[in-house]
């Protein structure tokens, strides 16, 4: 089982990070800090008779990763209600590989991946948080991935998330569960 982890977020071991890290555990992972790699917002060319530009960054490499990939954890922290803005540009980045000929049937190729979500946040997260959940359900639909668990973590100042023994536990039945299916 192929497992990667993509993190959206900006801090090195923000709480995110933490908790994803708990979903983990001692499972072999491609880890991916998206913040490491340079990639350009996209310039929506969809109805462009030349279509898209060919844009050169990190991003190519990054979803190549992605592609191989069986399962997928997407981690961000919450920011302003939302995923963080790294996270947002690289899957906003998804409309232009639909129609790059680098990958050929993209959409095709991340059908039926499994999906998770982890997300922490400030200011109830886990109402608050919600807004988020349904987006990667929506992206998820759309991209016919498999949403199958999400965890919202409670935590703002470095290191607060480990206090939050609801989310830890919930990560911990996650890495369980993804153990039991490698």
């Amino acid at each position: 089982m192929n497992i990667v982890v993509l993190y959206g977020g900006t801090r090195d071991g923000g709480n995110t990070e933490l908790l994803t890290e708990t979903v983990i555990g001692d499972l072999s992972v491609n880890r991916i800090f998206l913040k490491d790699y340079q990639m350009n917002h996209i310039i929506d060319q969809r109805h462009d008779k030349k279509g898209f530009d060919n844009v050169e960054d990190d991003y190519d490499s990054v979803v190549s990763k992605m592609i191989d990939a069986d399962v997928l954890i997407f981690a961000t922290p919450i920011y302003w209600y939302g995923m963080s803005s790294v996270m947002k540009t690289f899957i906003d980045r998804w409309s232009q590989t639909a129609r790059d000929d680098k990958f050929p049937n993209f959409k095709e190729t991340m059908a039926n991946k499994h999906v998770y979500l982890t997300a922490v946040g400030g200011d109830e997260p886990r109402i608050k948080g919600l807004p988020l959940v349904q987006q990667f359900k929506y992206i998820c639909e759309f991209m016919n991935l498999n949403f199958i668990d999400y965890i919202l973590g409670n935590g703002v100042k470095p290191l607060d998330v480990l206090k939050d023994e609801k989310s830890i536990e919930y990560a911990k039945a996650i890495n369980k569960s993804l153990m039991n299916r490698g």
